[in-house]
């Protein structure tokens, strides 16, 4: 009898502690995007938490956390909340590739788990359709009499690196290199920069005016199908930057499993694939299983990117 009393009561306690997730969610839920409003990853993070609202009949917002660090500092924060699924982190692949590098204690070791992947940022090198050049074969022989000024958003980013890199591969030297605030039709038209590495919608109000001489991404761009992708050139440079939604490792699996569903039907509903149509973006949902296998490979293909930089 005592056996099954004991057995009863331990069956009631767990009962009566575990559903501290049961009844998720039961209060707010903050997206953090570790980046100012308006980019992409932005605004379909407001698209998922608006869906999640929709879904769950509970408060779900945006919480924009830029820095003069980058990701870093807003992912931190991230880090630090509760594993509850009450945080959720919409980062950019250098959270995970770099974070843990930069010096931050709550980054390292990764202290989180991708729940998908949802969109690759357009970015291309690009140059006017007056350059003496339209590929980047051209443009490394060009470069061999007439080193080219390279514009891009920062030396840390993941396509600027590429840049950096694929210049190492093809035997040129840039002429000089320089971050912007902004890199547009103006950038090249003014002769600020010779060619810029940016993201096509910044280019395509004069796109019948510069030349997309590679796509920084897995797959070619909708507006410029044409543009062959930097890693059909050097095949060694096979990364891209995209965002995904994070959770701390210690997250549940059932909280897991309620916001990948709003996510992945927000990657698929209309007002998503209207945008990729628009930016040239490319917007889907990549699962859990498949974004921490890509990870992967983005911290060896990074690995290789900084090899051939040092050479």
């Amino acid at each position: 009898m005592s056996t099954i009393k004991s057995i009863l009561g331990g069956a009631l306690l767990a009962a009566l502690a575990a559903p501290a997730f049961a009844d998720y969610p039961n209060k707010p839920v903050s997206f953090v995007v570790p980046f100012p409003p308006g980019d992409l990853e932005d605004v379909l993070t407001r698209m998922i938490a608006e869906d999640f609202e929709d879904e769950y009949g509970v408060a779900a917002a945006v919480v924009n956390k830029p820095s003069d660090g980058g990701p870093f500092p807003g992912a931190a924060e991230v880090a630090m909340a509760p594993a509850d699924g009450y945080t959720i982190g919409s980062f950019v692949v250098g959270v995970p590739v770099v974070g843990p590098e930069v010096g931050i204690p709550a980054l390292s070791p990764d202290p989180f788990d991708p729940l998908g992947v949802f969109v690759t940022y357009p970015f291309v090198i690009a140059a006017s359709k007056n350059a003496p050049y339209a590929t980047m074969e051209e443009l490394a022989a060009h470069s061999a009499d007439t080193p080219q000024l390279l514009g891009h958003f920062g030396a840390f980013l993941l396509p600027t690196q590429a840049t950096f890199a694929a210049a190492k591969s093809m035997g040129f030297e840039w002429g000089g290199e320089a971050s912007a605030g902004a890199l547009d039709c103006n950038s090249l038209a003014s002769g600020d920069f010779d060619v810029i590495n940016t993201t096509i919608q910044l280019v395509l109000p004069c796109l019948d005016d510069v030349n997309i001489l590679a796509a920084i991404t897995e797959a070619p761009i909708s507006v410029a199908p044409d543009a062959p992708t930097l890693a059909s050139i050097v095949p060694d440079l096979n990364i891209s930057l995209w965002n995904g939604l994070f959770v701390h490792k210690d997250t549940p699996q059932d909280v897991r499993d309620k916001i990948v569903a709003v996510a992945e039907k927000t990657m698929a509903s209309e007002r998503a694939q209207t945008l990729a149509a628009q930016t040239g973006a490319l917007v889907y949902w990549q699962n859990a299983e498949d974004a921490a296998a890509r990870i992967a490979s983005d911290i060896a293909v990074s690995g290789k990117i900084n090899a051939m930089i040092a050479e």
